[in-house]
């Protein structure tokens, strides 16, 4: 924490959702949270946070029934209905003109916020935030009904429907129905062919951010940070790693009759036996 003539650098938990980097002053946090930690300046601020961990949001857009925390966090929410802050690059409505400066990041491809763990590095502070809880292996939100335990409680709102079946958000198309407006929104783009997303560097469009994310990381990147544990492989993604764990425990059904290593695919033995043992074309 550094300080700085009468003020401090803190990481600080908004009415909404977001947890970004702000200057304050330096106010005494005397109300503690009993199940994160977290400390707040007013005990205002502790109630509404405490109703994350709860899982209980109170105040509902009328518009497209997404629900929030406080009554600010649902005005904010309103902003991106009226169109108040635009992104004129891909025309994406945010809550505010801080939030839409930050989704402009996407747009440019600065990273600014570094995690000092792993030096992965992000467009927003929130989101290192949230990465960071990875390294920690804190989840701090848990379920009052079957206790899974969550690193965000937006995780845990959407975890509690699955306990009451409840899927509010119906496509008008196929009658597909989504416990998420967000959900339903994505859907929907499956009928139009709406792809608003679109990679700076192939130009290639997807219908949701995610999907962007994920084609950056496989066709892209040069990263494999998940390594196999017997052979020292490297993958860009844990869904890549778990589909090459089972081989090693497969029947390897081909042997060198030089050396005795053996192979799952008899291509392989022909490729170790040719650069091994010059035998073969």
């Amino acid at each position: 924490m550094e300080v700085r003539s009468g003020t401090v650098d803190v990481m600080v938990e908004a009415d909404g959702s977001d947890v970004s980097k702000r200057t304050f002053n330096d106010k005494p946090r005397l109300h503690l949270c009993t199940v994160c930690d977290k400390r707040f300046t007013t005990n205002k601020s502790l109630n509404i946070h405490k109703r994350r961990h709860a899982g209980q949001c109170t105040y509902a857009c009328k518009q497209c029934e997404k629900v929030f925390l406080s009554h600010h966090s649902l005005t904010l929410h309103m902003n991106i209905h009226s169109g108040k802050y635009k992104c004129t690059e891909c025309g994406k409505c945010s809550a505010s003109s801080s939030h839409l400066a930050t989704h402009r990041l996407v747009h440019s491809g600065e990273k600014a916020f570094e995690c000092n763990v792993c030096s992965k590095r992000f467009t927003q502070s929130y989101h290192l935030v949230q990465h960071k809880l990875i390294h920690s292996g804190e989840k701090p939100f848990e379920c009052n009904v079957c206790g899974k335990r969550f690193r965000q409680s937006c995780h845990l709102v959407t975890h509690s429907r699955i306990h009451g079946g409840e899927k509010t958000f119906k496509c008008h198309v196929c009658q597909k129905a989504f416990s998420w407006f967000e959900n339903l929104q994505i859907h929907t783009r499956v009928h139009t062919g709406e792809t608003t997303y679109k990679c700076l560097l192939c130009e290639k469009s997807f219908s949701d951010c995610s999907s962007l994310r994920l084609h950056a990381r496989h066709v892209h990147s040069k990263r494999r940070p998940s390594q196999c544990s017997q052979c020292g492989m490297m993958f860009k993604t844990n869904a890549e790693l778990k589909r090459h764990v089972p081989m090693h425990a497969a029947a390897k059904l081909y042997s060198c009759r030089h050396c005795s290593v053996q192979f799952k695919w008899l291509i392989h033995l022909k490729r170790h036996l040719l650069k091994s043992h010059s035998e073969g074309t």
